[in-house]
């Protein structure tokens, strides 16, 4: 089946070049565009859409807002996947939109094969954009929100056993299930095991999410290192 992807951008052109490079592609579809968010809320209601395109800086209604809804907790399950494109590798756009519920973020100006590759791994359920990147996006932008130097004890993150508190941490600093698998003596599947089980226990639809609340919980601080 191929992977159906929403085009949501308010550059015609802009999107016309993506919708080339897909069309190219067998195992993808453009189901759907949009130019702004309250277009995009107002397609996806009728289209069935895997993964969305989602540009942050528009008129109306913007990415961020778009992201919220598309991912709202009673729609988790069957709403599809956003990857936020933003011009600035460091944007405060991506870094809102992370926080919203996005699965990651990618720069307009990004090689097509890497694009084609992120839209694959969102599909799928993986982090588009390394926890490292999330990292220093959350590191340079979490110590400007209110509230943001939380207390570590948090009810979700207490559901988590310590073995996967261990995993979540290091997940969160940027860590690979094959490198978290060599720094705890663990088979890699063991690793990718416990990502699945805090995945679960904690409601998050990625990695990306996890290294969210590591740091909204106080887990992680400003800087990377535990809380």
């Amino acid at each position: 089946m191929a992977i159906r992807v929403m085009l949501v951008d308010d550059q015609v052109l802009l999107r016309t070049g993506f919708r080339m490079v897909l069309a190219a592609q067998p195992d993808m579809e453009v189901v759907a565009e949009a130019g702004d968010g309250v277009e995009a809320l107002e397609v996806l209601a009728g289209t069935e859409v895997d993964v969305v395109l989602m540009d942050v800086r528009m008129p109306r209604m913007d990415g961020v807002e778009a992201t919220r809804r598309i991912c709202a907790p009673e729609d988790r399950e069957r709403a599809p996947k956003v990857l936020i494109l933003t011009t600035f590798d460091l944007d405060e756009y991506a870094f809102s939109a992370l926080k919203v519920g996005a699965s990651g973020f990618m720069l307009k100006d990004v090689p097509p094969a890497e694009l084609l590759g992120a839209i694959r791994s969102v599909y799928s359920g993986d982090a588009v954009v390394a926890p490292s990147t999330t990292r220093r996006l959350l590191d340079r932008f979490t110590p400007m929100l209110p509230g943001s130097a939380r207390e570590p004890a948090n009810s979700e993150i207490d559901r988590l056993t310590g073995r996967e508190r261990e995993v979540m941490l290091l997940v969160a600093q940027g860590l690979s299930n094959g490198e978290i698998a060599a720094r705890l003596v663990l088979s890699e599947a063991t690793v990718k095991t416990h990502v699945g089980r805090i995945l679960t226990k904690l409601g998050l639809r990625d990695r990306v999410q996890v290294v969210v609340m590591a740091y909204e919980s106080g887990l992680v601080r400003a800087g990377g290192g535990a809380g």
